[in-house]
């Protein structure tokens, strides 16, 4: 039980996959205008990561490992990724067309997400369980979100007029990310990884 309260802690903070590994950037400065936004993205991604990583993990181990097709693991991983992005944008679509709306082009674009890929590729990486990847999963969800969360109060609190103008827009959403990143490096030496 405690490797795997580890596992999340792990992936949520010590190697966040926005700030630490650098995958999902697009989403992370495209979405993180509105906290609402934002942090319903992060709940989409962290969804699609824990489907994703369960059914390339049972994929893996029963399929593609057995039978010496380990080759075709990228392409497995992206078809799971691909529909069940299809599947979640539908629902979205269906039940939350305000959140669908504000999503805009991300949403579709969570299919092409390399955090989401990049879970799946360490679950087999790292040999993984299937408990292990589930833990691992949810933790990089929760990173994810946290991370998310975080950039879109910032970016929120920010007054243009106070910024300059070189700074504006993008650089100043890579600037406060590099320095988020820098605090999420701290946690780098509670937590052996």
């Amino acid at each position: 039980m405690k490797e795997l309260i580890l596992l999340f802690i792990g992936s949520a903070l010590v190697n966040n996959f926005l700030l630490a590994r650098f995958l999902g950037i697009c989403s992370f400065l495209g979405v993180t205008s509105q906290l609402r936004a934002a942090v319903s993205m992060g709940v989409a991604v962290t969804g699609v990561m824990f489907g994703a990583s369960t059914v390339s993990w049972l994929l893996y181990a029963y399929v593609l490992d057995p039978l010496g097709l380990q080759y075709l693991q990228y392409v497995v991983f992206i078809l799971v990724i691909a529909s069940m992005v299809q599947a979640l944008e539908q629902v979205i679509k269906a039940r939350m067309p305000g959140l669908y709306r504000a999503f805009g082009i991300y949403l579709p674009l969570i299919t092409t997400n390399c955090a989401i890929l990049g879970v799946a590729l360490l679950v087999v990486q790292n040999e993984y369980n299937l408990l292990s990847s589930i833990v691992f999963a949810l933790g990089g969800g929760a990173g994810f979100t946290l991370a998310m969360a975080m950039m879109a109060g910032l970016r929120e609190e920010f007054r243009p007029r106070e910024i300059p103008h070189a700074f504006r827009g993008t650089g100043i959403g890579l600037v406060t990310a590099g320095i988020m990143s820098l605090a999420f490096l701290a946690f780098s030496g509670m937590i052996p990884m």
